[in-house]
């Protein structure tokens, strides 16, 4: 694994998933793997359980760990090709991500999307010229349009707590106060198309994915037909792709419930987190013992050290 921006990266998605188990039982298995190693891990946008997981995982393999909020302490970086930089952007994406890569065997990136240009975010500019001007391997820790740190957690998750061989998984767009990026969502369903799980997507008009992530899950626009017989509800809100970046429905009815959750088959109740309780999601099904959010956070580690040690075996 030379590099991790997407599902597409993974050779063996079943032999990933176990990796992480494996690595949640022996923390420190392979703590000698990373000596003498350095990660950098560049961060455009705010961060928690990426931030400190990704840190947690590469130290539990004995690497080195730098971090840098990009916006804030660095120079601020031109990423055009052929800009005259008579701005405020001090240095270009070319020599920055080389000079990164001078002190890094693996540098970490994340970004957000901008959700005024869908061309450019899913160009994911950002990310692609780390990857083309750095040299050494990128892990993508969230970007325009993916996040699949996050989802492996999730699939890790699904695999500890399923009770089935092919469980239900219904990926449920929920209300919000913001306009949200798709990166999660696209991200789920990119990896849960890939899985062996019955998976489907429902939404309201107006917010379907692009077609290259929802790809062959069920879609439909009815909630409560879609929660029908379930064995996971991940909740997340997302703006619309179609007209981009825009909040084109706020209806609080898509708010998940205990109610709507005693239509599924004892679901477990997901989130990537932060979740804006009693907007997303009610107070009682967070509190339940339906939720997992805490234990799917807390599998981010391993799912980030699975990666990172597929990355040290390949440098």
């Amino acid at each position: 694994m030379k590099q991790f921006l997407s599902v597409h990266d993974v050779p063996d998605l079943p032999g990933l998933v176990q990796e992480a188990l494996r690595l949640k039982q022996n923390p420190f298995a392979d703590e000698q793997l990373g000596h003498h190693k350095t990660i950098g891990l560049l961060f455009f946008n705010a961060s928690l359980r990426t931030r400190l997981s990704t840190q947690k995982a590469a130290e539990n393999l004995g690497m080195k760990v730098m971090v840098m909020n990009v916006t804030s302490d660095s120079w601020g970086l031109e990423f055009e090709d052929g800009a005259i930089m008579n701005g405020n952007k001090a240095e270009h994406i070319k020599e920055a991500a080389a000079v990164v890569a001078q002190y890094c065997d693996i540098i970490g990136v994340r970004s957000f999307p901008s959700l005024t240009d869908r061309a450019k975010d899913y160009g994911e500019e950002v990310i692609k010229q780390f990857v083309k001007y750095a040299g050494v391997p990128i892990l993508s820790l969230e970007s325009a349009t993916r996040h699949p740190l996050q989802s492996l957690t999730d699939l890790i998750t699904i695999e500890e707590y399923k009770k089935v061989a092919r469980p239900k998984v219904v990926l449920t767009w929920a209300p919000h106060v913001k306009a949200l990026p798709q990166a999660v969502p696209n991200s789920f369903a990119e990896w849960m198309n890939a899985a062996d799980v019955d998976f489907v997507i429902t939404h309201p008009e107006g917010y379907a994915l692009a077609p290259e992530f929802s790809g062959n899950a069920l879609v439909t626009q009815n909630q409560r037909e879609a929660f029908e017989g379930a064995d996971f509800i991940y909740a997340k809100n997302w703006s619309s792709y179609e007209d981009y970046g825009k909040i084109l429905n706020s209806d609080p009815a898509w708010k998940i419930t205990q109610e709507k959750m005693a239509l599924t088959n004892d679901a477990k109740f997901m989130h990537c987190l932060p979740v804006r309780r009693n907007i997303v999601v009610d107070d009682a099904v967070l509190d339940s013992p339906a939720s997992i959010v805490i234990h799917e956070a807390g599998n981010r580690v391993w799912a980030a050290q699975a990666v990172i040690k597929q990355m040290l075996l390949n440098l």
